[in-house]
């Protein structure tokens, strides 16, 4: 426990001292954020604030892992810390492409796709090989109802890809607003610090818990009116972190609960493109993600972030209840 809080204390501490280096660096280079012209017209004057602010967490993380290397007796953080490290260098190579470019979208869809099934497939090859699951069924943990249910092997690698790719991608979509990915995400880490701390992974657990510090001292840069945005290279390194931890501790069905926030909002866009084709031009919200439907309606940005972190808290506590039979 007490490594886990020191790393926590330390991760605050490393995002808070690299955000103040790198801030003026990224202001410097005009690493600004180019505005859709889809989104509310009031984000226009967000325009040319500063991206890549995922660098700060990101940053501090790593050294945080590195530092606990020498007393770690288990290595899966590491293979979770590189999916999300590659998850990451997808997103920046997608904010590099907006800022080199100057146009708010940057990688096409397929080609972050393809990256990401690349790198979802070789973690998971890579973690059934460290448990030594190549070539058995794969027990899949069903909350609530403490029974697990088997996959092949080879079944549960496209599972996980189709699983890690969309938690990816819906954690991306999250990103919309000032401090809304960071805020929904700190309670998310904190149940995975928690659970690997109960289930005696404490190892696995310095990961979550370094961002979670890392979150907390980002969120000073990030909250309303935001300083910097995370960018792609945050907002994907950190769904690499959600969905790779939900599969390191054996639960990915955990995400449908602690998910619970960036797939309402993954939905709200499906469902708004869905219903725009099939009525040739009707929408069911005013704008989609759901985030930009509550704008659009009144709400100011800080209370939409608190209303999300607040549903987002509840349903990592729902989740933590759901999971307590694994730890009897």
């Amino acid at each position: 426990m007490e490594r886990i809080l020191i790393t926590a204390v330390a991760g605050g501490i490393l995002s808070g001292l690299i955000g103040v280096i790198l801030l003026p660096l990224l202001r410097a280079l005009k690493a600004g954020q180019s505005i859709r012209e889809v989104g509310p017209t009031w984000h226009n004057t967000k325009a040319g604030t500063p991206m890549m602010g995922g660098l700060f967490f990101i940053l501090s993380a790593v050294i945080c892992i590195v530092a606990n290397l020498p007393v770690m007796t288990d290595y899966t953080v590491v293979y979770v810390l590189a999916l999300s490290l590659c998850f990451g260098l997808v997103g920046f190579l997608d904010d590099f492409c907006k800022a080199k470019f100057k146009r708010n979208l940057g990688l096409t869809s397929i080609q972050k796709a393809l990256l990401q099934m690349a790198v979802s497939a070789i973690f998971v090859y890579l973690l059934l090989r460290l448990q030594g699951n190549l070539t058995r069924n794969i027990d899949i943990y069903i909350p609530f109802f403490n029974t697990s249910f088997a996959l092949h092997p080879l079944l549960y690698v496209f599972f996980a890809m189709f699983i890690m790719v969309g938690c990816d991608n819906a954690v991306n979509i999250t990103d919309g607003i000032d401090g809304l990915c960071g805020s929904v995400t700190l309670p998310v880490m904190i149940f995975f610090t928690a659970v690997s701390f109960k289930m005696g992974r404490y190892d696995l657990a310095v990961l979550p818990a370094a961002l979670a510090g890392g979150l907390i001292a980002y969120l000073f840069f990030n909250w309303h009116p935001a300083k910097v945005f995370m960018g792609d290279t945050g907002s994907l390194f950190l769904g690499g972190v959600v969905c790779a931890m939900a599969f390191a501790l054996d639960m990915p069905l955990i995400l449908l609960l602690v998910g619970f926030v960036y797939i309402v909002e993954t939905l709200s866009v499906i469902l708004q493109v869905g219903y725009f084709k099939l009525t040739h031009g009707k929408r069911i919200f005013k704008m989609s993600p759901i985030h930009h439907h509550f704008e659009m309606c009144g709400w100011k940005e800080v209370k939409i972030v608190l209303v999300f972190t607040t549903i987002s808290t509840i349903m990592c506590v729902v989740a933590w209840f759901s999971i307590a039979g694994r730890f009897s």
